[in-house]
């Protein structure tokens, strides 16, 4: 489901203007009793590869539990981003069991992160650069935002709306998302390293990462460097936490909600992505008067059901 930009500013006008209401906490634990349906998707890349769901939770928290520096890493990246380590003990876990396999060490990661440095690929669709894209004059209202996530978010949308599936000045483009068309260049819906994260989302986070944990800020036109960025598993864990931090930050501020003691419903939205509408979505819901809380996924509830194993990684 899709909301407008005008949406989205009514729900952020309607429950912050003034930030004096406290944000409500979300209660612990699952809102389903039984886990919601796995995606086919996954259930395929799950049985072609021999494996069970289970099999891959089971190595994913055993790396976890074995690999100390990646858990000291884990909670000095957490610190410097203001959000408890669970969180991203769950978006791995999560990953890892639904989306791909883990390694057995860290330095596999690095190794992996290796094989992409320097190699020449860009980020674009059929003979034209994201950068020539995004200047196309139905692009013009984004060019002032200030933020990297206000600007790449403006320009989804206007993708979404302006040329998702749609033939604009002769020109076909797919019905797909914004990521898939132009920031795939091996093939579609690929992530990497330890985070599994999106060159997107990482071009959306570039700005609070260069800010709090110091790392060059990521650019469009330099694909080679995204891809380095979102492989190296130190890196790649700064983006993991900007990604949660600004998850809890617009639940609190657009739909009035704290998420911030349920690694479940954080999980989630790091699996399905577009925290800012869908926190919209919730605070629409919510004008009635009762308040209904976000809900968790497969993903997250997972996360949720193996709570106290995953907190004892810590």
């Amino acid at each position: 489901m899709r909301f407008t930009a005008c949406m989205l500013a009514i729900a952020t006008f309607c429950l912050t203007a003034g930030q004096t209401m406290a944000a409500n906490v979300v209660p612990p634990g699952n809102r389903n009793v039984e886990q919601p349906g796995i995606p086919g998707a996954s259930v395929r890349r799950t049985k072609a590869g021999r494996t069970s769901f289970d099999a891959k939770f089971e190595k994913v928290r055993d790396l976890l539990a074995n690999d100390r520096q990646l858990i000291s890493k884990i909670k000095s990246t957490s610190r410097a981003y203001g959000i408890a380590p669970i969180h991203m003990i769950g978006a791995i876990v999560g990953e890892h069991t639904y989306n791909v396999d883990a390694y057995d060490r860290l330095q596999s990661y690095y190794v992996k992160a290796a094989a992409y440095a320097g190699n020449s690929f860009q980020f674009g669709y059929d003979g034209e650069t994201v950068a020539e894209f995004v200047a196309r004059p139905q692009f013009a209202d984004c060019t002032g935002k200030k933020s990297s996530y206000s600007l790449w978010s403006c320009r989804e949308r206007v993708w979404d709306s302006e040329f998702r599936g749609k033939s604009v000045d002769g020109k076909s483009f797919p019905n797909n998302r914004f990521s898939a068309v132009f920031f795939q260049p091996f093939f579609a819906g690929q992530t990497f390293g330890l985070g599994q994260i999106n060159p997107l989302t990482a071009l959306m986070l570039t700005d609070i990462v260069s800010k709090t944990s110091g790392y060059e800020r990521l650019d469009e036109n330099n694909a080679a460097g995204v891809y380095e960025a979102i492989m190296d598993p130190d890196v790649s864990l700064a983006y993991m936490a900007a990604s949660i931090r600004h998850s809890i930050d617009v639940y609190k501020s657009i739909a009035g909600v704290d998420i911030s003691g349920n690694p479940g419903v954080t999980a989630t939205l790091y699996n399905v992505g577009n925290p800012d509408q869908r926190a919209a979505a919730l605070a629409a819901r919510n004008q009635g008067g009762e308040t209904q809380w976000p809900e968790e996924n497969y993903y997250g509830w997972l996360v949720n059901d193996k709570l106290v194993e995953l907190e004892g990684l810590l």
